[in-house]
């Protein structure tokens, strides 16, 4: 089964509110996101945004763009219609990211849980050169993936573990660390997951 296959599956055989990574409420990724945007605000991708309420929230903070790509289409209709007519203000796109070379130009791009996900040395390149290519000098990267001593696996694949010595190596030097810090997710059965966040600013 590939990536897009494997997701299908899961948004189709499982409920929304029952996977591990639903949040009610994304208040560490919004908040993270905001503190940055000040008031300039721009556009906005979420990466991974599949059936997360995150989109919703960032409708309501003045984002003259907003955007969600997920690799699944099940995903991204279960949202489109959770919306209604405010689906129309987001831009959709269906895709893996790390086989799309042009997505746009963006001033802030959240990934919550994707890139913990990518394993390959190359796919991570690949989605890091996209990265740098999709967003401005001065441009942010908000990033939360599994940390050191969090889980070792998720929806039944293996993932890589973060921490801010190793996110750096990820990105290089063309991104500086503006803060990072872990988070304990609880997910819908009651457990703890440590999560890495980091919040990184483009320089050159």
């Amino acid at each position: 089964m590939d990536r897009t296959q494997h997701w299908e599956n899961v948004y189709q055989t499982q409920n929304s509110t029952d996977v591990s990574w639903y949040e009610p409420d994304p208040k560490q990724s919004l908040d993270l996101i905001l503190q940055v945007a000040g008031e300039s605000r721009g556009r906005v991708l979420d990466v991974g945004g599949g059936q997360s309420f995150l989109v919703d929230r960032l409708l309501g903070t003045g984002f003259e763009h907003v955007a969600v790509l997920d690799i699944s289409q099940t995903a991204i209709e279960s949202t489109k219609a959770r919306l209604g007519e405010r689906a129309s203000q987001v831009e959709w796109i269906v895709a893996d990211i790390t086989q799309r070379d042009a997505i746009g130009e963006f001033d802030f791009w959240h990934d919550r849980a994707v890139f913990h996900f990518i394993t390959y040395p190359d796919d991570r390149r690949h989605y890091v050169g996209l990265l740098k290519r999709s967003l401005p000098i001065g441009g942010h990267f908000i990033v939360g993936t599994f940390a050191k001593g969090g889980p070792e696996h998720c929806s039944g694949l293996p993932i890589c573990q973060y921490d801010e010595a190793t996110m750096q190596a990820e990105l290089g030097p063309s991104f500086e660390l503006v803060n990072c810090s872990q988070y304990k997710h609880v997910t819908p059965a009651g457990n703890s997951q440590l999560f890495f966040f980091g919040v990184y600013r483009k320089e050159k």
